[in-house]
């Protein structure tokens, strides 16, 4: 028999009711302890969301706090970092990049903290939003590079062959590049020394860049010299660098994705709790 039948059976009136109470306040417990859990659980996930999007916000803030100082003051912040060159210096804005890419990280600090402590619902949809957003716009970047990852070399070619044929040596700023990469990568041009035959700056001086050929500094970079030196081109050896980094390309993308999953499944998390609250 129940137990409730028993207490109807046997017991007394008052017995009964002490029964029926007991089992109640029961039920009761239960209840409490099960909402506990779940409390303990949605305070556990509010406080990592809290912690998380605050440091976001402080990375962020102190990527715009460089921004402005690169911008600013741009020879003074360079004295700092030796590895990079006038050159970089010159052709790469890394103040706006720093502020930009800041703002962002601090609007999503922002929104994600907020949201979490203050308990609202459209501060957190907002923030798995901009990730969702983000997330879709990485995955659609990445399926487009992988489709058309064999027309890379024909489409970057026509852009690049005829800045160096037209531009290499009239103009400074893209001179400057040109010679950046090919000093650093030991490159000669966008797939060897023939994309500066017929060049502005083979007709001006006659002769190849240094960086075409093997002694250089002791012989003519003409075309005999450049002919034998074979120097690889450019696109060649960024390719190449690129295979050799693509395990820790791939770790940094997986980590990355990782991080927004997460940011994603717990900001929804804490907007469907309050949701089921709040009804």
């Amino acid at each position: 028999m129940k137990a409730e039948s028993l207490c109807t059976a046997i017991l007394p009136s008052t017995a009964r009711n002490i029964c029926f109470r007991t089992k109640e306040q029961r039920k009761s417990h239960r209840k409490g302890h099960k909402g506990k859990l779940k409390m303990g659980c949605f305070t556990f996930v509010k406080a990592v969301m809290v912690v998380f999007n605050l440091l976001i916000f402080l990375a962020g803030m102190c990527l715009a706090a460089a921004g402005i100082w690169v911008t600013v003051d741009r020879d003074s912040f360079m004295t700092i970092l030796p590895p990079f060159t006038d050159n970089f210096q010159n052709q790469v804005n890394v103040g706006i990049f720093s502020i930009t890419i800041g703002a962002v990280m601090t609007l999503l600090g922002l929104l994600g903290c907020c949201g979490a402590q203050k308990e609202s619902k459209c501060l957190l949809i907002m923030f798995f939003s901009i990730i969702l957003i983000i997330c879709i716009a990485e995955t659609a970047a990445a399926v487009v590079a992988l489709v058309y990852s064999s027309y890379t070399e024909i489409i970057l070619r026509t852009w690049a062959t005829p800045g160096l044929k037209e531009q290499y040596g009239k103009d400074k700023v893209l001179t400057d590049l040109w010679n950046s990469t090919m000093t650093t990568l030991q490159c000669c041009g966008f797939s060897n020394y023939t994309d500066f035959s017929e060049s502005y700056y083979y007709e001006q001086y006659g002769l190849y860049p240094s960086t075409c050929c093997a002694g250089s500094e002791l012989f003519p970079c003409d075309e005999d010299n450049a002919d034998f030196s074979n120097v690889v081109g450019c696109f060649k050896q960024i390719v190449k660098i690129v295979q050799t980094k693509v395990s820790i390309v791939g770790g940094i993308a997986a980590g990355v994705t990782a991080i927004e999953v997460a940011a994603m499944g717990v900001s929804m998390y804490l907007y469907c709790y309050l949701d089921k609250k709040a009804t």
